[in-house]
């Protein structure tokens, strides 16, 4: 099966958030407070994918709040924060969410990547990803981390289905 042939079968997306929502930058204040920068048109992105009936889940190490806090206001819902071991996450997604891993894709950037990556349908990656997670990905992102190789996902799947519309745009 082609890498085109598995866009169009994808139902789910899981994303990481540093490195893939993110540029992996962290930028320290003062008090210690840590900021991290994401890409609009990777949220919109989002917002379109979650509205034509897509599920987006996030499995991230970090336990940012304000990251969380942005990630639901773009509509995601099921974040798993903290993940200390991502693919325990992913099997309990299967196990108790009925995830069919024959329709997921999943885009990680690092090592702790690794596992998920080979488990899902569809494996991809920015393209400033890890060494390792580049030789494994079947679809490298000509986009890097946070600069809208999540937006490129997305809309690659979408256009693929024919779900990628504006309807004001569309008029004649």
């Amino acid at each position: 099966m082609s890498v085109i042939e598995k866009f169009a079968d994808i139902k789910s997306f899981i994303f990481d958030v540093d490195g893939v929502l993110t540029d992996g930058s962290v930028y320290i204040q003062e008090d210690g407070t840590l900021l991290r920068k994401m890409n609009t048109r990777d949220g919109m992105a989002i917002q379109m994918a979650i509205n034509s009936g897509f599920d987006l889940i996030i499995i991230t190490g970090g336990k940012s709040e304000g990251v969380i806090k942005r990630l639901k206001a773009l509509g995601i819902s099921r974040i798993h924060a903290n993940a200390q071991d991502k693919l325990a996450v992913l099997q309990d997604l299967v196990a108790y969410e009925n995830l069919d891993l024959s329709r997921t894709l999943y885009m990680g950037d690092d090592v702790n990547d690794y596992a998920c990556l080979r488990a899902v349908h569809l494996s991809t990656c920015p393209n400033d990803a890890a060494t390792e997670i580049k030789a494994l990905a079947q679809y490298i992102s000509p986009f890097a981390g946070g600069t809208g190789c999540v937006r490129d996902i997305i809309e690659r799947v979408m256009r693929l289905q024919g779900k990628w519309k504006f309807p004001e745009f569309n008029k004649a």
